[in-house]
């Protein structure tokens, strides 16, 4: 049996196409700005012994790391999951 959604069925679906992966590139462009500041400022930071903010810019950057991988991913799982439902 091969199960395979059917994009064109929507009015549109291109359209939404576009604006998912104008989104996506959003996402990932802010995420790749906010780890390249808050490494900045984790660095300043810990280098003048202002702890505190340090330990707030370290967060900043996993967080940044953490969005980058999910968006990066979405993608690749989406496709995982659409070649899975082709097996059955």
């Amino acid at each position: 049996m091969n199960v395979f959604p059917d994009f064109g069925g929507l009015g549109g679906i291109g359209d939404l196409r576009a604006v998912v992966g104008a989104l996506l590139t959003v996402v990932l462009i802010v995420a790749v700005l906010v780890l390249i500041i808050s490494a900045i400022v984790w660095a300043i930071a810990a280098a003048n012994g202002n702890y505190a903010s340090a330990g707030k810019a370290r967060t900043g950057v996993l967080v940044a790391l953490g969005a980058a991988a999910l968006a990066g991913s979405g993608v690749a799982w989406m496709n995982w999951l659409i070649n899975l439902g082709e097996q059955f």
